[in-house]
């Protein structure tokens, strides 16, 4: 029997997001989750060095990963309706756990565990504080896009990067691994590749 889980994953590709927003550069959900994965494992690093705590890194990379593969059933929802208010907030999470549960049916019986635990949140104060550092990932992804485009000179992202930014500067007062990566790391994001090298 052959099992459709990856080759469902592998679809983020086709997935857009920002697809209200004029973008100067279209960004698939491949790209995104690679870049969340790769901040949030930065993050649990961070916290782990400079900080003392006991994050596994690797997990939040898979996390990072995975973390919006149920756009590939539900589609990219804009995050003004997303987070218009409790009620849309709440029933758009039940969508998003229901398409989780169709894409782990579509693994064998025996790796569904495994992946399960990348999927839903685990007990633990750890495990809690990691995925609040991959939602914070997934915020300073979104604030990235908006500087590229805004150094492209598309002054459509001006809003949302004005509400990602405060977001941020809420994050990095609870979580000092953010204000780490956006001190250490977020100014060369507005740099030419010349200036990079």
């Amino acid at each position: 029997m052959a099992y459709n889980f990856f080759a469902m994953i592998s679809r983020m590709k086709y997935i857009e997001r920002w697809a209200l927003m004029r973008n100067s550069r279209p960004e698939n959900l491949c790209e995104h989750s690679l870049e969340v994965a790769m901040i949030a494992h930065a993050l649990c690093v961070i916290g782990n060095v400079r900080y003392g705590k006991n994050l596994n890194a690797e997990k939040a990379a898979l996390i990072g990963l995975y973390h919006d593969a149920s756009e590939i059933i539900t589609g990219d929802m804009p995050t003004p309706i997303k987070y218009y208010n409790e009620d849309l907030k709440n029933a758009y999470k039940q969508v998003e756990a229901i398409a989780d549960v169709q894409l782990l049916h579509k693994l064998p019986d025996d790796l569904q565990p495994v992946y399960r635990e990348i999927f839903k949140t685990q007990e633990g104060e750890d495990e809690a504080y990691m995925r609040r550092l991959v939602k914070a990932a997934d915020k300073l992804s979104a604030f990235i896009k908006c500087i590229e485009e805004k150094n492209a000179g598309n002054c459509e992202f001006r809003t949302a990067e004005k509400s990602t930014l405060s977001s941020l500067n809420k994050l990095k007062r609870e979580l000092p691994e953010v204000m780490d990566f956006m001190d250490d790391f977020l100014e060369p994001y507005g740099k030419t590749l010349d200036e990079l090298s």
